[in-house]
């Protein structure tokens, strides 16, 4: 194997690590908020908000990225983009939250195998994408497992929907910045805009029932610091991989967070799953495998056409 085709394994390799790392990390990130107890949802992702705050000024410290930071200020749209990115994170985080801590990590797995059929859609939606046939069915048959699930349950997963939908339009904010502003910077911005939201909350929390961090001695205070490390590390781990492969591979490996939630809910935390929630998921995990086989073929088909043309090109 030639030099450069080692490097471009090692850099694959590095990729496809750092990706399915941060999707292992978030798929067992419930488990952290279990263990914060007695600290609840509104407190925890308050203190998230405000360490993540901390962690993200003192990456920018070590690396020097103020320059990117005050950059982005400067752009009103830009600024204004990481705001709406801040509103719709929080959501995707209160609801995630609520819903590990309220004995529904399986309905939140439920609405991340959804959330990339949600994007798929966005993009048709917003962005005017065409759709191969596949997608469209894929799009259907999640439909169809929405039904069956408030059929069998009588609500509508509220949950699920909030999660793949808040992360659904969060995906389309990043879209609209492209690689305008990095991870970091990007984080930092979204978190700074949040700041004065976890304010309120903690006091509200305060006045309501009162604050909970410290009440288990030193190392709960290191767990709730610990927030901004764990939301910081798997963003970062996620950026660094998604630039080395792929989008069909990140695709693929995006469903290993949702299947880890769904057997943290069934296997450790024994959450219920009736026949009719059987069902559902069954018809979704249906769907999923509609999604990634379309987007296996459709980047067989790329690589073929550019072997093509860089035959074409030897050729001439």
């Amino acid at each position: 194997m030639s030099a450069p085709a080692q490097r471009r394994a090692s850099d694959e390799t590095v990729g496809f690590l750092s990706t399915l790392s941060a999707y292992v990390l978030w798929g067992i990130l419930p488990v952290y908020f279990l263990i914060l107890a007695p600290t609840g949802a509104w407190e925890t992702v308050a203190w998230r908000i405000v360490f993540s705050v901390v962690f993200c000024l003192v990456a920018l410290a070590i690396t020097r990225g103020w320059s990117r930071v005050i950059a982005i200020f400067r752009n009103p749209k830009l600024a204004a983009l990481t705001g709406l990115g801040g509103g719709l994170v929080y959501i995707n985080w209160q609801l995630f939250v609520l819903a590990a801590q309220g004995g529904q990590v399986v309905e939140s797995s439920l609405g991340y195998f959804i959330n990339p059929i949600v994007s798929v859609l966005l993009g048709v939606l917003v962005l005017h994408e065409r759709l191969r046939p596949l997608q469209w069915t894929a799009i259907g048959v999640a439909a169809l497992a929405v039904i069956v699930i408030v059929i069998g349950y009588g609500e509508m997963p509220w949950i699920s929907l909030g999660l793949a939908f808040s992360f659904g339009f969060y995906g389309l904010v990043k879209n609209r910045i492209g690689p305008s502003v990095d991870a970091v910077s990007g984080l930092t911005l979204e978190t700074v805009w949040l700041l004065p939201v976890a304010i309120i909350q903690l006091i509200v929390v305060a006045v309501a029932s009162g604050i909970t961090i410290g009440v288990g001695g030193i190392g709960h205070v290191a767990l709730i610091a610990g927030l901004g490390i764990t939301t910081a590390v798997p963003l970062l781990l996620f950026a660094i991989g998604t630039r080395r492969i792929p989008l069909t591979m990140v695709g693929i490996l995006q469903f290993a967070a949702p299947i880890l939630q769904f057997l943290v809910g069934v296997l450790l935390l024994h959450e219920p799953m009736p026949p009719e929630r059987w069902i559902g998921f069954g018809i979704v995990w249906v769907a999923v495998v509609i999604l990634v086989t379309d987007s296996l073929m459709a980047g067989r088909r790329a690589r073929a056409a550019v072997a093509r043309t860089e035959t074409e090109a030897v050729d001439r």
